[in-house]
């Protein structure tokens, strides 16, 4: 085995109990679960076709730039500051106001060339994020039909509505792609 290796598949598995338009409301209903005393260890939420999200916050000019590049400076001198004053016998004062000036003046300066050298071809500031269109809550097959009991009192209680299944409980030799036995 490699060192570092999870123990177990970390591939989702089992049945679909509930399907939601939030994370927050998969997570909801796990909480549910736990505390209906249901052994949630049998649990999984699974984030579906997932995207990247870009939000643009705003333009990017070259004051922001500058601004953005001493602000972040300014912050990284402090703590090099910080830690210059707790390890030397130096003045403490003396030792952070020059972290907080130096670390202002290069952060200014690595601002401005880096918003040089993007010659125009990115003049907007944005946040990112990864999104799931939907969340599936999954149970082992075992324990499957007892978590939908709990989360349809969840349900009728209106404090999460799960997505209708496209399919009904299935048993678990179903799953795998086989036939119901014939009659």
């Amino acid at each position: 085995m490699t060192q570092g290796m999870p123990l177990t598949d970390p591939r989702p598995s089992g049945l679909t109990i509930g399907t939601y338009d939030t994370y927050r409301e998969a997570q909801r209903a796990v909480d549910y679960l736990s505390d209906e005393k249901f052994p949630v260890e049998h649990t999984t939420i699974v984030g579906n076709n997932l995207r990247q999200v870009e939000k643009i916050t705003g333009r990017l000019t070259w004051g922001r730039a500058l601004t953005a590049g001493l602000a972040s400076g300014a912050w990284f001198g402090l703590f090099v500051g910080v830690l210059l004053g707790a390890v030397t016998n130096a003045n403490w004062l003396a030792a952070l106001l020059t972290g907080v000036v130096l670390g202002a003046f290069f952060g200014l300066v690595f601002g401005g060339l880096s918003y040089a050298q993007s010659a125009g071809r990115r003049d907007f500031t944005s946040r990112t994020a990864v999104v799931a269109t939907t969340y599936d809550v999954l149970c082992d097959f075992k324990f499957a039909e007892e978590a939908r009991n709990h989360l349809a009192k969840l349900a009728l209680k209106g404090e999460v509505s799960p997505r209708l299944p496209d399919h009904p409980l299935q048993q678990p030799s179903q799953q795998a792609g086989q036939q119901p036995p014939q009659s």
